[in-house]
């Protein structure tokens, strides 16, 4: 999935359970949920930060907006904005450990990355070219969330 995807589900859940200790668990487990679905992905294995960085800000700045738009929209208070942004960022967390591994490829993020990679291969995902097809999934998910965000 999209980090626009990741942090507008995280988003729904913040907003729909008040316990931030059950939102973290619970957004972190979406999160490799959703990764083993079928998606498309715009990065590959010749990917690197500096030829994909652009597109991982824009993918962030994107599912960020959308949130601020809903918050700007909404009358939430402020426990349910915190709430909506601890699940927007925890969703989003396995995606920047990523990031942190290209950076720094030792240690305990070799294994994460390595877990991370094992999911998006298991279940269901497939082959994660970027494509209508593979971002069905994607963009059905975050329809569903922003309804979800604007409930």
């Amino acid at each position: 999935m999209i980090l626009a995807t990741h942090a507008l589900v995280g988003a729904a859940i913040g907003k729909n359970i008040n316990a931030p200790l059950v939102i973290i668990p619970l957004s972190l487990a979406v999160h490799y949920a959703l990764d083993s679905l079928r998606h498309g992905e715009y990065l590959d294995k010749t990917s690197t930060f500096r030829n994909t960085w652009w597109k991982i800000a824009l993918d962030f700045s994107s599912g960020i907006s959308i949130i601020v738009l809903c918050i700007s929209l909404k009358n939430f208070d402020l426990p349910k904005i915190r709430n909506i942004f601890i699940g927007s960022l925890s969703s989003m967390f396995p995606d920047f450990l990523t990031l942190l591994f290209w950076i720094y490829p030792a240690g305990f993020l070799k294994k994460l990355h390595s877990f991370h990679e094992w999911i998006h291969r298991y279940f269901f995902a497939g082959e994660l070219r970027w494509n209508l097809k593979n971002a069905r999934n994607d963009i059905l998910i975050s329809f569903l969330a922003i309804v979800l965000l604007f409930l």
